[in-house]
């Protein structure tokens, strides 16, 4: 049997239209607090809210976008929503209070929620399904690569070039994804059961794919203890007077996941999630406990290596079974679904985690969270690796 193509040109662009949107997000990500404080002199408390506004207009506007999808079709959807994305990048100029940057920010995630929606609909239905795994993991890998490069660009650009030049280097980033997004060449498809629903009034099941949901608790549970590392690590590292050390975590961390990248994908397709994701989460735990007890870089860059290892496995492979649980009509939902619940986690795990690391510390929060990791685990085997279980066990008599 010829094996089916993973690597066409719409798969390329899908990836690249993906890495752009994540590479801005961590861009500003990490450069937005220092403009906060040096140019708009806010408190350092205020800026974890530049984070958590664009978060929650994502999370709102996501199962809409979802809904849209059907009745408009992917292309559309994705193309409004870089427009609008590419907008706001433009916008940054603008604002001189922190008020405005957080209006800004708003209308921010309105885009970016729409856009990595559509993004993720359309890679789930133009990657094989004999290859779903495999692919999945490819695409998520693009936005680890985001991870890195974003915060790597970001600090490099506002500490040496200004604002300014940081807001035109960003805009420049967004267009590339503008580009990337309109190169993406779709079939028309049927519209389904959706055509035929567009005059009734919006369900819960319109918005949500309620077989994602299980798989989308277990991805926020994960998210929690992944929001400490986002947002905290260098700050952590910095404590430890490994400055210089820690713009190489997320380098270490994207090396390892590269390397284990066509491994992993294709032994999800062959031996099902459970193969991979209870190792991948114990990877993770064990990259908690050893970042927990770092004094030095060399323990430190270790740590990146296994947290790379394992979340950056288990996210992709979370992803792939809620889409793989819900029927193909359904998948546009389910990947609207997956992401919010996760950014969710992501949006609750910073600002949680921000106060547990003012009493305890950091060293302290990353010991507790490899207990999370664990909770998270055993969720994973109560709302789907049992399951998965019985029904190899099944289909193997």
């Amino acid at each position: 049997m010829e094996k089916q193509k993973l690597w066409t040109r719409n798969f390329i662009n899908v990836c690249l239209s993906g890495f752009s949107l994540f590479l801005v997000f961590y861009y500003l990500l990490v450069s937005l607090p220092i403009y906060v404080i040096q140019d708009l002199h806010g408190s350092a408390s205020k800026v974890g809210l530049v984070v958590t506004v664009f978060l929650i207009s994502a999370i709102i506007i996501r199962p809409f976008a979802g809904q849209w999808i059907g009745k408009v079709g992917e292309k559309v959807i994705l193309m409004a929503s870089v427009i609008i994305f590419t907008a706001a990048t433009a916008l940054y100029f603008l604002p001189h209070t922190l008020t405005g940057l957080l209006i800004l920010r708003f209308f921010h995630g309105i885009g970016f929620g729409m856009a990595t929606t559509a993004v993720g609909t359309i890679v789930a239905e133009i990657i094989p399904d004999s290859r779903r795994g495999e692919g999945m993991g490819y695409y998520a890998m693009s936005m680890n690569l985001a991870m890195v490069a974003g915060p790597f660009l970001g600090l490099n650009t506002i500490q040496n070039l200004g604002s300014n030049w940081t807001f035109v280097i960003g805009l420049l980033l967004s267009f590339f994804g503008l580009l990337t997004s309109w190169l993406i060449k779709l079939d028309t498809k049927e519209k389904g059961d959706t055509v035929l629903r567009k005059a009734a009034p919006l369900s819960f099941r319109d918005l949500f794919e309620k077989s994602a949901v299980k798989i989308s608790l277990v991805g926020a549970v994960f998210a929690l203890v992944y929001s400490s590392i986002l947002s905290f690590v260098s700050v952590f590292a910095k404590e430890l007077g490994l400055v210089e050390t820690a713009s190489f975590f997320f380098v270490v961390y994207a090396i390892i996941l590269l390397l284990s990248r066509p491994f992993t994908g294709k032994w999800f397709d062959l031996y099902g999630a459970n193969i991979i994701i209870y190792p991948s989460i114990l990877l993770f735990a064990i990259g908690m406990l050893l970042l927990s007890k770092t004094t030095g870089p060399s323990l430190f860059l270790i740590a990146a290596g296994f947290i790379g290892l394992g979340w950056g496995t288990v996210f992709p492979s979370l992803q792939t079974i809620a889409i793989q649980e819900s029927l193909p009509n359904r998948r546009r939902l389910a990947t609207a679904t997956f992401l919010s619940i996760f950014d969710l986690g992501i949006g609750t795990g910073s600002y949680l985690t921000g106060l547990a690391a003012a009493k305890i510390g950091f060293s302290s929060l990353y010991f507790s969270g490899m207990f999370v990791v664990i909770a998270g685990l055993i969720l994973y085997f109560l709302l789907h690796g049992r399951k998965e279980s019985l029904i190899k066990r099944q289909t193997s008599l």
